[in-house]
């Protein structure tokens, strides 16, 4: 399959999109942007200049991914989330300059309408509730929600709770992947 890209949609030149990619209704995306395979934009999307999107992303409706953020694969983009990118912007101040690089790494989530303020790493396959605020770095597979993000526990990949036994291990049902608890840090096991 080729890329689709709706007749509302704005692509300027010097992008690249992966095959299987779909943009659609009413998004731009600017130059000096790369984008991955089998993603999809809903409508709505603003991306770049400049940014790097990885393979098989998910960009929920009304989301603008300014220069300064870059995406690992496989990651889902909840309808309306917000990045930021600089951390005290001013109208009358020109600071692009000092854009701070967000990092969401392979496999997070990010909820509905949730605010990622710039400069933080978004851990591997964490998940951040909707509505959620986030100012600081969220480790791999954990769940944070609240204004602000609160440490709500542990997800597997398949981002189910995940609940530690004694020997601080456990094992989603979805997979029978397991994980080990550690200096509180999840890692994948098996």
């Amino acid at each position: 399959m080729s890329v689709f890209i709706h007749p509302t949609s704005i692509v300027d030149d010097n992008v690249s999109i992966g095959i299987d990619t779909k943009v659609w209704h009413f998004s731009h995306i600017l130059s000096e942007t790369s984008i991955g395979e089998r993603c999809s934009f809903g409508q709505n999307c603003v991306v770049g200049p400049r940014v790097k999107v990885g393979n098989g992303v998910k960009v929920q409706n009304n989301i603008s991914i300014y220069e300064g953020v870059e995406i690992e694969d496989d990651v889902f983009l909840g309808p309306s989330m917000v990045f930021t990118n600089v951390i005290n912007p001013r109208s009358f101040i020109v600071r692009k300059e000092e854009f701070k690089k967000t990092l969401l790494k392979k496999g997070c989530s990010v909820g509905a309408n949730a605010t990622i303020v710039c400069g933080l790493t978004i851990g591997e396959y964490s998940l951040i509730g909707a509505g959620t605020v986030v100012t600081r770095d969220i480790k791999p597979f954990e769940i944070v929600y609240g204004v602000p993000a609160k440490h709500q526990g542990w997800v597997s990949v398949a981002g189910n709770r995940l609940s530690f036994n004694d020997n601080n291990i456990a094992e989603d049902s979805f997979d029978n992947s397991k994980y080990k608890l550690s200096n509180n840090t999840v890692q994948l096991i098996s």
